[in-house]
């Protein structure tokens, strides 16, 4: 069964987003996401969060096995151009068109029919509850020890900058 997952209106011209979508074609989805970990471009971060919003599409509504899903297809095609104008010499301007990429992910299962049993379901919100307690305490800054309270150190000789340029004459 193939899901989908639709992206709108990325502000990325869709000649480099395809440069970054042809390479993820017809892998598995954990070797994706490990592939988009490494790369350096700017539509990186868009395609790697609609590729989870595909799985998490597939898992929750379909009940799929993460494991086993594949990007069967990703398109990109042109959105809607955004029309500007820069002044060039002579009074005169020319128009820029600022282009936008409509992305389409379709995921399926490399075994067809296979699905997470309602236990399996409750084992996994379980280990991310317990996930989630851990990344909690983890997050929680550590305690700086008790100091006492230091003199502040004086700058120069016995504070002899301070008394000679003062900003009120006597």
């Amino acid at each position: 069964m193939e899901v989908k997952a639709h992206l709108n209106g990325l502000r990325v011209a869709p000649r480099k987003v395809r440069a970054v979508a042809n390479l993820l074609k017809g892998r598995d989805v954990r070797v994706a996401d490990d592939q988009l970990a490494v790369m350096v471009r700017r539509s990186v971060p868009a395609l790697g969060k609609l590729i989870k919003s595909a799985i998490a599409n597939a898992e929750n509504n379909y009940h799929m096995v993460h494991e086993n899903l594949f990007i069967k297809n990703i398109t990109v095609d042109e959105g809607v151009k955004f029309k500007r104008f820069i002044p060039k010499g002579f009074g005169r301007a020319a128009p820029i068109e600022k282009k936008t990429s409509r992305v389409t992910v379709v995921l399926d299962e490399r075994v067809a029919g296979l699905k997470r049993t309602p236990k399996e379901r409750t084992q996994t919100k379980e280990q991310q509850t317990s996930g989630e307690q851990e990344q909690a305490q983890a997050k929680q800054p550590m305690r700086k020890p008790v100091t006492t309270k230091q003199e502040p150190k004086r700058k120069g000789i016995l504070g002899l900058g301070r008394r000679l340029f003062q900003r009120k004459t006597i």
